[in-house]
């Protein structure tokens, strides 16, 4: 009996994977525009027959459980919504013009993907936020990578390993406070303890990208200079534009809310706009007058900032969507979330987890089961921080029961389900950084080698014992 409902249990997630496979094969990068929201929507519907029918739940209990799981990402779906504000004002008042400007003065192709991964490094380390790495100095880097003939798919993954190995050990990460918090462990205990497995993995991906960009030969796209003085003719570059992303910093140092953080950054930067690109505001608005300025700082706010420079190539690069860009994302997002809710709602996601739990003999098969269930509830629950709290409230009993600190199922959770949920084309991490860097998921996941490495060097540390001790035998 036993049997025959984990079998049941496993057929949301084989029809899941079977339908999303063949909308990527038919749609390729044009699956998120609504052909994958429509296969989650299917597999939701499946799979909430198959709860009525076999786990004998209510559908009043699935509907419940769906709303809850949706409302759980709000959250999410309102700093995407911020994100687009973010990238278009900041594309618009000259901010990441005058980024990838310096950038192509001072990045040389032959350290560029090594350079890459190491200053969102070091920015997602100080801000604590993988996202606004990406959102901001990340956009800047794929153009500049873009310009220098690097593929989007390398340069893309350059920027999402360095921003998540700094998200990855910063204090002032969420994911860390969240982590470390459910599994009441003082956050710095974590963050120290994480360091034997994110720096040795950090060091070989460093070493991947080092490697790759001294050998992979590149052709710049287009001249080198003629696109820097492009940018001199468009816009006004001046590294006082960088004031905005120094206050930036500075409000998530002194730990603002991440929505507050991103709308006065948005805010800021179209300050910076109207005094340092009235011009473009103007073209955005129709016209020079208070009502066509006032048109222009809102329409860049959520819609295109198309701005014709005679460059065609740089015309491509500085087109941005806003807030409205954000939409298939977020379309995505609820199809995921009625998903997950009705697994969760369902004891589906339960029942898969304690058939994993059940396979517990040491540490090896903990730390391979903890991963398991970090990586695939990333892919059920489509969202990170749901994917944190499950894995945490479902693991932590294990650990105590084989005798284990709470800092090692901490550090592997955030080998597993923090890096991993940014490979996921329909996770709320996935999703949002293939549309803020305009790289489908697919196409960078490959070359995210922090992220792929991380919960191999884990699995590693554990297997070989090194800084894995027991607190008690196991009971």
């Amino acid at each position: 009996m036993k049997n025959r409902r984990l079998i049941i249990a496993i057929i949301p997630f084989l029809v899941l994977i079977a339908i999303l496979t063949i909308v990527i094969l038919v749609f390729r990068t044009d699956a998120l525009g609504g052909a994958a929201q429509v296969a989650m929507l299917l597999t939701t519907a499946i799979s909430s027959v198959i709860a009525i029918t076999c786990f004998h739940t209510s559908w009043s209990d699935l509907e419940e459980a769906m709303t809850s799981n949706i409302k759980s990402l709000v959250s999410a779906i309102l700093i995407l919504f911020f994100i687009g504000a973010v990238a278009g004002s900041w594309m618009i008042s000259g901010i990441v013009p005058t980024m990838i400007y310096y950038g192509l003065k001072i990045l040389s192709p032959a350290i560029f993907l090594f350079a890459t991964c190491v200053i969102c490094g070091l920015v997602s380390l100080m801000t604590g936020s993988s996202w606004t790495t990406i959102a901001t100095i990340g956009v800047a880097l794929i153009g500049i990578g873009q310009i220098l003939g690097f593929s989007a798919g390398w340069t893309a993954g350059a920027i999402i390993s360095g921003a998540y190995f700094g998200d990855k050990l910063s204090p002032l990460s969420d994911t860390n406070v969240l982590a470390s918090s459910l599994a009441g462990i003082p956050l710095f205990t974590h963050v120290r303890y994480m360091l034997y497995t994110t720096i040795p993995t950090f060091v070989i991906t460093l070493i991947v990208f080092l490697c790759v960009s001294l050998t992979m030969q590149t052709e710049a796209s287009i001249s080198v200079q003629s696109f820097s003085d492009s940018l001199q003719d468009s816009f006004c570059i001046s590294p006082w534009l960088f004031i905005v992303p120094v206050l930036t910093g500075v409000m998530i140092a002194f730990k603002l809310p991440a929505l507050a953080v991103l709308l006065l950054s948005a805010l800021n930067a179209e300050v910076a706009a109207l005094i340092a690109q009235p011009d473009i505001i103007a073209e955005i608005g129709g016209s020079s007058d208070l009502t066509g300025m006032f048109r222009g700082v809102i329409v860049s706010l959520y819609g295109d900032t198309a701005h014709t420079t005679g460059f065609a190539q740089l015309d491509t690069l500085i087109a941005t969507h806003g807030m409205c860009g954000m939409l298939d994302t977020v379309f995505l997002i609820i199809c995921a979330g009625a998903f997950g809710g009705v697994l969760q709602g369902s004891g589906i996601m339960r029942e898969v987890t304690d058939a994993l739990a059940r396979q517990v003999s040491g540490r090896k098969s903990l730390t391979a089961v903890t991963e398991a269930i970090g990586i695939s509830t990333n892919a059920i629950c489509a969202d990170q921080y749901l994917s944190i709290l499950m894995t945490v409230s479902i693991s932590s009993k294990l650990y105590e029961k084989m005798g284990f600190e709470q800092r090692l199922l901490t550090r592997t959770v955030s080998d597993s389900s923090t890096v991993t949920s940014v490979l996921v084309p329909w996770n709320t991490c996935g999703m949002t950084q293939a549309s803020v860097l305009h790289v489908p998921t697919i196409e960078y996941l490959p070359y995210c080698i922090f992220n792929l490495l991380a919960p191999v060097v884990s699995f590693v540390m554990v297997a070989i014992g090194y800084k894995v001790k027991r607190i008690k035998q196991p009971f």
